[in-house]
């Protein structure tokens, strides 16, 4: 019954990472964290399910229809290679309500900066 539930969130991820480029660290965490797993632990399994197949498939389908700047997705990829190893081994020295605390308060930082420039443009 767990394996359901796992595929129904890879799932939702997915279709989130399609539609909107999110979908590790909004979805999969949010779901994990309800599921009881720990901060921690929910971020390094929303890691290990995104390794390749998530962001290849969904890549190809935009660079197909001419919608990704390579160039800019090759340095971006290499800043955030080098950007989640630092902000991994920073995470592994954090409590994990400190690590909590950290991610809902990105989230909503996140989510009024969408909501006011969205708002502006009604």
């Amino acid at each position: 019954m767990r394996s359901l539930l796992f595929l129904a969130v890879g799932a939702a991820a997915g279709i989130a990472s399609g539609l909107f480029g999110i979908g590790g660290g909004v979805i999969i965490v949010l779901a994990l964290l309800w599921m009881g797993f720990t901060q921690h632990t929910a971020t390094g399994t929303s890691l290990g399910a995104l390794l390749l197949p998530v962001g290849a498939l969904a890549a190809w389908e935009y660079w197909r229809n001419g919608h990704m700047n390579v160039p800019g997705a090759a340095w971006i990829a290499l800043g955030l290679a080098i950007g989640a190893l630092g902000g991994a081994k920073i995470a592994q020295r954090m409590t994990g309500p400190h690590l909590r605390l950290s991610f809902g308060i990105f989230l909503t930082v996140m989510g009024i900066y969408l909501s006011i420039r969205s708002f502006r443009k009604l």
